[in-house]
């Protein structure tokens, strides 16, 4: 796809040169394709010249050496004395066998103690073509040299000059023929321009008309065109214009308003032409379909193959095999996938075109059960007090001539109900209040070892009569940001949880055993008799009793672990119900320092 999105941006740069311009780059790229041939033949010709001619010169030193060799094979080193009469002070002179082995180095005494020269780029070339050249540094002298080696029929004779300032110079090509063909490229490249200029100016005018219209950009109506057929042509091409280009605008600000509806509407939107193909598709659209398929859609037309919309795609099949669309009211279908529900919808417009909407509805229906499921719970809540209250008072009103034991009693036991009912609206109204907004909460800076001692303060009768012991860890300087009403409800309702429902003769502990830049981490656990696994995800929910009989004897709202998570949430902490490993119940929480 980018490679044709290039393409496509090449063509249209090399369609807005105008003709001339196009007449010229042909020509000039012609002439100066011929004349860079020419000049790297040159180049590579006189390049080729120099070395051959300083290669000349080295192999005349290898055909005397070897020709010395020859006559003298007995004492190789008197070759110091052949190398002394050389015009070149800095020439260096290597023998080396058919293995590959150094018999002789003018700059090296001890020869033994150097590498192969087999695998030398020279010596290689000499072994393939009879000689060779490289230019490398010596491993043996540490400078660079020119070597020329040649293979003769029992060893190899190589010669190396420095490459210094001399040898390069010798190497260098001569530019002159360079500027020679430079100023006859500026000559002919002028002479180009200006023929390239006189055929293609009539033409470059009726072409940049031509590319401006293809380019909605605006004309000049003060054109001169020839007066004649073109000329008449001309003038109704800019009339035709004109108009098109205003129904384009007004067409382009509908499409703009639809980009915009699609795009930023929290439905998944899609529209298809009538061969089942994508016209244009939202992000929320690509979303959903791939969380309702069992694979990955790269492309919205795939959608059409996905189980889950066979009736989607029956009814749409249906309604195109009509001549005549009519306008009938959309159909809806409901689907369930992956822990979420959809609401799908179709329109089919008149041309046959049509119109998939998605709408995720599953906050939706999780909020209607959640509320359903809520108001029962209150409903059956509240109505445990009333009856009984209202049960006693009936006893009282019934039986006017009860005894003062029993009144008393009825009385008692209608305030404790009464007292129940108070605690279960105060914790729904703060329910309530942390579910509108944690903003309406005020945060100052608190210390948490104080307020956990203030609650312990509060409930230690509690603590003695069921005989709980409490260790407690929490450093005093530990302060956070935070509402010191709602940190004061974490601590007593996980303390008030294991009163009511831990047992006696216990231990709770309570720490701060982490904290990073951002947070405090605490544990609360205790010895009691904990809770099994499958209840751990539901504690915090809303009235939700492990064992519902047991709970409804011993008391309590059925709130206070759901009001304990939104305090913590209300101080962007996290808490989590565990099993706590020496038995009872652990929670794991955390608060956000700031």
């Amino acid at each position: 796809m980018n490679f044709q999105k290039i393409n496509n941006q090449s063509l249209r740069r090399s369609r807005s040169l105008s003709f001339n311009k196009r007449l010229f780059f042909y020509f000039f790229s012609l002439f100066f394709v011929f004349s860079l041939i020419v000049l790297i033949f040159q180049y590579n010709r006189e390049k080729s010249f120099r070395i051959q001619t300083l290669n000349v010169l080295l192999k005349s030193k290898n055909e005397l050496v070897y020709n010395y060799i020859k006559e003298n094979k007995e004492n190789i080193r008197q070759l110091d004395q052949l190398v002394r009469i050389f015009p070149q002070k800095d020439i260096r002179l290597t023998v080396i066998d058919l293995s590959g082995k150094v018999i002789y180095d003018n700059d090296v005494q001890d020869v033994s103690s150097m590498d192969s020269h087999l695998k030398r780029p020279e010596i290689q070339s000499a072994i393939r073509t009879g000689s060779g050249y490289d230019i490398r540094l010596s491993g043996s002298t540490n400078r660079e040299y020119y070597y020329f080696a040649e293979k003769y029929d029992t060893c190899f004779v190589r010669t190396a000059l420095p490459y210094d300032v001399n040898v390069i110079s010798m190497l260098k090509t001569d530019t002159t023929f360079l500027y020679f063909m430079f100023l006859v490229f500026v000559i002919v490249g002028i002479i180009v321009l200006h023929i390239s200029n006189s055929i293609g100016k009539m033409v470059a005018q009726l072409r940049d008309f031509a590319l401006k219209v293809e380019n909605n950009e605006p004309i000049d109506t003060n054109i001169r065109f020839p007066d004649d057929e073109l000329g008449e042509i001309s003038k109704y091409t800019i009339l035709t214009y004109r108009k098109l280009r205003q129904a384009n605008e007004a067409l382009a600000q509908e499409k703009e308003k639809l980009i915009m509806h699609l795009q930023t509407s929290q439905e998944g939107l899609a529209i298809f032409s009538p061969e089942k193909k994508e016209i244009l598709a939202n992000s929320h659209f690509i979303r959903y379909i791939n969380i309702i398929s069992d694979k990955r859609l790269n492309s919205s037309d795939e959608v059409f193959d996905v189980p889950e919309f066979k009736p989607v795609v029956h009814h749409i099949s249906t309604r195109l095999e009509q001549k005549v669309i009519e306008y009938s009211k959309p159909e809806k279908w409901s689907l369930h996938k992956n822990g979420k529900t959809f609401t799908v919808q179709c329109v089919i417009f008149h041309d046959k075109s049509f119109e998939i909407s998605i709408v995720n509805v599953t906050q939706q229906e999780r909020e209607k059960e959640l509320k359903r499921q809520l108001t029962q719970n209150i409903s059956h809540e509240l109505k445990t007090p009333v009856s009984s209250i209202q049960g006693y008072l009936e006893t009282l009103i019934d039986n006017p001539d009860i005894t003062e034991e029993k009144r008393r009693f009825f009385i008692e036991r209608s305030y404790t109900q009464a007292q129940r009912l108070t605690l279960l609206l105060q914790d729904i109204s703060l329910l309530n209040k942390m579910d509108d907004s944690s903003r309406l909460f005020t945060k100052e800076l608190l210390n948490v070892g104080i307020i956990i001692h203030n609650v312990l303060d509060d409930i230690s009768l509690q603590l003695e009569e069921k005989n709980i012991s409490l260790q407690l860890q929490v450093d005093k300087n530990i302060k956070i940001e935070g509402n010191q009403s709602l940190i004061y409800s974490i601590f007593r309702n996980l303390i008030d949880n294991t009163i009511t429902y831990a047992g006696e003769n216990i231990s709770v502990h309570i720490s701060c055993y982490r904290e990073d830049e951002e947070f405090y981490y605490f544990s609360f656990y205790d010895t009691g008799m904990g809770v099994s696994e499958s209840h751990l995800n539901r504690l915090f929910e809303r009235f939700y009793r492990v064992d519902e009989g047991r709970s409804r004897k011993i008391g309590g709202t059925g709130l206070g672990l759901a009001i304990v998570k939104n305090a913590v949430q209300a101080h962007h902490g996290k808490i989590t119900a565990k099993c706590h490993a020496g038995g009872g119940l652990e929670f794991l929480f955390s608060l956000r320092k700031k």
